[in-house]
């Protein structure tokens, strides 16, 4: 995450949480000072009961909504800094003229501040990659995870 010019008047540390296919997971912390670097992967799995066609998993994956945050520990329940919200299929599979040309999808986003953030609005540099599988229940229904 960069953000040019900008310092915290908090020191304390920062992580990044993500929430996608109703699953939350958040970064490791680190020091309060940009650029931020998340060096992890952060794996989210999901079955998908009763859908057998791709377009029905990318209609459902519309109505889904990933949201991003990257959070301060300021106590006593940390601060939201600044939000990135997109639907779930957006998100997983964006627009290919919006991806560079390396391994996985790199993308470089602009976060939305908050009240309590100064400064230029965070820009998150990051890359997802999307495996759709075929899997069979017990029951024998084929389903895609």
């Amino acid at each position: 995450i960069t953000c040019p010019g900008v310092l915290l008047k908090d020191k304390q540390e920062l992580y990044l949480s993500v929430f996608v296919l109703g699953q939350y997971k958040k970064t490791q912390c680190v020091p309060a000072v940009f650029p931020v670097f998340f060096q992890e992967k952060l794996v989210f799995e999901k079955a998908f009961a009763n859908i057998v066609d791709p377009g029905d998993l990318v209609k459902l994956l519309e109505f889904d909504t990933a949201v991003l945050e990257l959070i301060q520990l300021v106590p006593p329940v940390g601060k939201v800094l600044a939000t990135y919200e997109e639907n779930t299929r957006d998100f997983l599979f964006p627009d290919p003229k919006l991806t560079h040309g390396h391994r996985g999808l790199e993308r470089e986003i602009l976060m939305k501040r908050s009240p309590f953030f100064t400064g230029i609005a965070p820009k998150l540099r990051f890359s997802t990659i999307s495996l759709i599988s075929d899997s069979l229940l017990s029951s024998g229904r084929s389903h895609i995870q």
